[in-house]
């Protein structure tokens, strides 16, 4: 596939139900805690920081769940806000740290790559008009264009140029998505056990 996604407007919503359903292995979600009890007023501005380094955009304070935004300019991905529970355990921490720096890195690498497409894309365009003696843009100032078959050259050399760069990204896309499942199914675990260990009560005096 092409390095450049097919980017979508549109105002932010909240996207954590579907996400789950598309990203959380069932047994994640067997186990998801229910409810969502509001924390503290620190807890609200844990995630309105949070949130605001992404985009600027901030969730209500009383969202309790991830929010999904629109793509992102540069990359052309959804930027997640992850949401941070006051209860939040060092394992669902680690869990919530490793989503983010993923996705940081993955919108990282999609921008410099769309850069490079384009930059490269509109040289491509310019030797090729260029080597006809046509200009960019026409007397009418219309932007002269190639036809499929002469921009199915660049597609070929851009990809067969990138293939290695291409290459490391899906392994290294692998192994995070690996550990994110990996710490999915111990988040999970730990749920499971916080639910079923016996709870000590507070002996009468």
């Amino acid at each position: 596939a092409l390095p450049c996604v097919a980017a979508a407007g549109g105002r932010w919503m909240v996207g954590f139900r579907a996400s789950r359903r598309a990203l959380l292995p069932p047994l994640c979600r067997a186990f998801a805690r229910p409810g969502c009890p509001l924390g503290p007023e620190r807890g609200a501005e844990r995630r309105e920081a949070a949130a605001s380094r992404v985009s600027g955009f901030c969730p209500p304070r009383k969202s309790c769940r991830d929010w999904i935004g629109p793509p992102d300019k540069h990359s052309n991905l959804r930027p997640i806000h992850f949401y941070i529970p006051e209860s939040e355990s060092p394992l669902e921490q680690k869990l919530r740290q490793l989503r983010q720096e993923t996705q940081e890195w993955n919108q990282q690498f999609w921008a410099n790559q769309n850069l490079t497409f384009r930059k490269e894309k509109e040289e491509f365009i310019h030797s090729r008009l260029k080597a006809k003696g046509l200009e960019l843009r026409s007397g009418s100032g219309q932007k002269a264009t190639l036809d499929a078959e002469e921009m199915a050259d660049f597609y070929k050399e851009f990809l067969s140029k990138n293939f290695q760069k291409h290459m490391y990204y899906n392994r290294d896309w692998y192994k995070r998505n690996f550990a994110i499942t990996f710490f999915m199914g111990k988040v999970a675990l730990e749920r499971v056990w916080n639910k079923l260990r016996p709870k000590h009560k507070k002996s009468s005096t």
